[in-house]
């Protein structure tokens, strides 16, 4: 430290302590180098965006004085009125029936899981989440010094009188599962319709909410729909305001990231709340991102997940005859029927931080370790690999090098 430096440290609350940086993050800055292939971020492939009707959209919003006038002005905390009705049709649509008052416009959701920490959990309280689960939501729930334990979503693994005593133990309460139904970051696996049944059984039991994070819920490819949590919730229930489902969606994985445009889906008192964190925390999200997110979504966002749908699942496809192609045997893998995640189980004993750094180092292609999704650090054979942004030429060549760095791990008789 500078001699005679102001020592800020000395000064942070307990709750810094838990603040780590994304080794997601960390990885994308990888992107910069050209040789690398990277698996790494779930990042959205930028030759998909709706270029021109964003640039039209953002023409029209600041082409006039009045126009000008309502996307530069300060906007109610709740979001803009117009984008709040479309995402009530929207969701509406998923089977979850409501109104513009059962939604609020957040920076993307990953704000809206970190309100939901901050409303929910005080210090020693227990968040159910899956394991792994989407790194994003560890770091939001962390900062509010929970402990974490492993939902179960099989009968005689799930105990919700378990859940509730090893909570106490600890000197708190279960205040509410979290879970990515669809297309989970980071495994790509989908909760089957009993699983859900039975997370909302098990919300019902412990008299707690289920937040549903439906980053990916759009990017089906194959397989048969499955009704939301929130649209199950409303049906058992009678409507959204009796449900404990709290919908978290978002545009970045549909549309554009940039903007940071997400919502939260939910019952009336509970978004009321969330307005007053929302006020506390940045009075209201952009208001000309949300006029030109409005403008692009009424027009072509159904087209544009035809267009985005088509070209992910063919890299999907690519990605997965890949690994079957080269992958050596003791590595195996999910098939994902959407999203944007492919999850390798690797032998036992094998540790995927330490064949990240001679991945990059002797094939350059990057990936993420699993660890980084597992609240308790474990995990250490596992990795995800992403194949939003790599087109199939680079994907076969990417897995291709994988497939001769873990065989030779593996040492010979590895072969599938």
């Amino acid at each position: 430290m500078t001699a005679n430096a102001f020592d800020f440290e000395a000064c942070f609350a307990s709750r810094a302590e838990r603040m780590q940086a994304s080794e997601i993050r960390e990885l994308l800055k990888l992107l910069a180098e050209p040789d690398i292939i990277s698996f790494a971020g779930g990042i959205p492939d930028p030759a998909l965006f709706p270029g021109d009707a964003l640039a039209k959209a953002f023409a029209s919003a600041t082409g006039d004085a009045g126009a000008r006038e309502q996307a530069f002005q300060y906007s109610p905390s709740e979001g803009y009125a117009p984008l709040r009705e479309w995402i009530a049709g929207y969701m509406t649509e998923l089977g979850a029936p409501c109104e513009a008052g059962n939604i609020l416009i957040t920076n993307g959701s990953q704000q809206a899981l970190d309100f939901l920490g901050r409303l929910f959990l005080s210090p020693r309280d227990t968040a159910l989440v899956m394991a792994p689960t989407y790194l994003g939501a560890l770091q939001a729930f962390s900062a509010y010094e929970p402990h974490f334990d492993a939902l179960e979503l099989q009968p005689a693994a799930n105990s919700p009188a378990g859940y509730r005593d090893r909570a106490e133990t600890k000197g708190g309460a279960v205040k509410f599962a979290y879970a990515v139904p669809d297309f989970s970051n980071p495994t790509g696996v989908t909760m089957t319709s009993a699983e859900r049944q039975l997370l909302l059984d098990t919300g019902h039991e412990l008299d707690i909410p289920v937040i549903e994070d439906g980053a990916y819920t759009a990017l089906r490819y194959d397989g048969e729909p499955v009704p939301s949590l929130l649209a199950m919730d409303v049906a058992r229930s009678g409507s959204i305001e009796a449900a404990r489902t709290i919908f978290c969606g978002t545009f970045s994985k549909t549309m554009v990231p940039g903007l940071r445009v997400g919502w939260v889906c939910a019952a009336r008192p509970l978004i009321e709340k969330l307005v007053l964190i929302k006020q506390a925390s940045d009075l209201h999200s952009a208001s000309l991102n949300q006029v030109v997110m409005h403008e692009v979504a009424k027009d072509i966002f159904d087209d544009q997940l035809g267009r985005i749908r088509a070209a992910y699942q063919e890299r999907r496809d690519a990605m997965l005859a890949a690994l079957e192609a080269y992958m050596p045997g003791g590595v195996t893998w999910h098939r994902p029927e959407g999203g944007m995640f492919v999850w390798l189980t690797l032998p036992e004993g094998w540790d995927a931080k330490q064949l990240l750094a001679r991945s990059i180092a002797e094939a350059r292609v990057a990936f993420v370790p699993g660890g980084a999704f597992f609240a308790d650090g474990s995990g250490a054979n596992t990795a995800r690999l992403s194949f939003s942004l790599a087109d199939p030429k680079m994907i076969d060549e990417g897995i291709s090098r994988l497939g001769k760095l873990f065989s030779n791990v593996a040492g010979p008789g590895a072969s599938r």
